[in-house]
């Protein structure tokens, strides 16, 4: 039986413009599915559009936000080290994946969105019909792919990502570079949120599979692992 093989995907930013508060990966938008295809013995390749360390949000660390199996993952060296040490989106260019997966955090909004290595390979991976799933702010690498045809890949596609609203009880809305879900909309997605704000939201329209918000990280490792058993 083949083995699957996962990229995901990290920031590489740990701080905002200001130079004074720090951001990165939100560290259960990684752990859920981390956790999931590590237990199934996937191939599992972490990148970050620089390579190198991963700064990971302090916010995400906290112990209202850092779910059980986020805190095994971070007690776990060997999870740490991989953090460390991740493969640039260079280095990966090349290579074909089941499935990329971008994980969130707002350090994401400043590097992934116009990263055109990411572009490429998402470009790639949809067109070769493999599961693309983007998660929170890791969305923002969706927003500037086009694909053969010239046109967006979000275009008329139901897509979820981090909203307004969100940003605005995260404190962010004066940090952040633009506004993910009006960004979204003008790229004529179809964009759709939970009636309710923080609670999980996961959207499928065929391979492209988007969760709205760190409340949503389980639920879309379940649903990108699911496809795997179809």
């Amino acid at each position: 039986m083949k083995q699957m093989k996962i990229l995901m995907v990290v920031t590489g930013t740990g701080m905002f413009p200001d130079g004074k508060q720090e951001t990165g990966l939100w560290l259960s938008e990684l752990t859920h599915i981390y956790d999931r295809a590590k237990k199934r013995g996937y191939d599992i390749v972490i990148a970050s559009p620089k390579g190198g360390d991963t700064p990971v949000d302090p916010m995400s660390l906290k112990t209202m936000y850092m779910d059980k199996l986020s805190k095994s993952c971070w007690d776990d060296s060997e999870f740490r080290d991989v953090l460390r040490h991740t493969k640039s989106l260079d280095e990966v260019s090349g290579e074909m994946f089941d499935c990329i997966y971008l994980a969130g955090g707002h350090g994401a909004m400043f590097d992934f969105t116009d990263n055109a290595v990411l572009q490429e390979l998402i470009k790639n991976h949809y067109e070769s019909n493999k599961i693309v799933g983007a998660i929170c702010h890791g969305v923002c690498g969706l927003l500037n792919v086009k694909l053969s045809d010239g046109q967006y890949l979000v275009k008329d596609k139901k897509v979820t990502g981090f909203s307004w609203f969100e940003e605005g009880l995260a404190g962010k809305k004066k940090e952040v570079p633009f506004d993910l879900e009006s960004a979204l909309k003008e790229r004529r997605a179809d964009y759709k949120k939970s009636l309710i704000p923080m609670m999980p939201e996961v959207v499928a329209d065929g391979n492209l599979i988007t969760g709205q918000d760190p409340f949503s990280s389980e639920k879309m490792a379940e649903t990108v692992m699911g496809r795997f058993n179809q």
